[in-house]
């Protein structure tokens, strides 16, 4: 019996544990550790240095760049970007001699969210679709959609598109977006996309 070659690139150097699922078109590249438990949905690319934990669910799409690891709990929706060497915790009050993976606290990246390169994310908390968090950052709590937020701890400056380009918003609560002219309608603090894609 012939086996069929995977449909997935993986570097000789990446180490695959048996039972991850990973989606077609997926490419893992030098050193990275997939465990047994995880999850990678279709077209999504790790980095160089990449660990992929137990439990951890990717969904399509999804860019992790070089050094991160991904720790039980993490969950990341579709088009997600994660920069290079920014750092997942996954229990809030660590003790080494104190056991506690029992409480380990989901962290969800709704789709289309951005993290900065050397940021920092605790666990427990919900970033909202296509928020989008700079560089260096440290996030201690829940992200709205569509909100720009910065800074240690990480504190909201603004709204971005989902191209990524800050919103201006008029009197109306109305702003567009430069790059694609998509529309999008403030409405107290939460901001929705008002124009279809094209």
């Amino acid at each position: 019996m012939t086996q069929t070659a995977p449909d997935y690139f993986a570097h000789p150097t990446a180490v695959l544990d048996e039972g991850c699922r990973i989606g077609a078109g997926t490419r893992i590249w030098h050193f990275c550790h997939v465990s047994s438990g995880a999850e990678l949905g279709e077209g999504c690319s790790l980095g160089q240095n990449v660990f992929v934990a137990d439990g951890v669910r990717l969904g399509s799409n999804v860019k992790v760049q070089n050094n991160v690891s991904l720790y039980s709990g993490v969950v990341c929706h579709d088009d997600v970007f994660i920069g290079p060497s920014a750092v997942f915790t996954n229990v809030r009050n660590p003790r080494a001699a104190v056991p506690r993976r029992h409480q380990y606290q989901a962290t969800v990246l709704e789709q289309g969210v951005s993290i900065g390169a050397n940021s920092t994310i605790v666990c427990g908390v919900h970033l909202g679709a296509y928020a989008f968090v700079g560089a260096g950052s440290v996030v201690t709590k829940n992200v709205l959609p569509y909100a720009l937020v910065y800074g240690n701890p990480a504190r909201q400056h603004g709204w971005v598109s989902q191209h990524g380009h800050r919103l201006q918003f008029d009197a109306a609560g109305a702003g567009a977006c430069p790059e694609s002219g998509w529309q999008y309608q403030l409405t107290g603090q939460r901001v929705s996309r008002m124009s279809a894609e094209q």
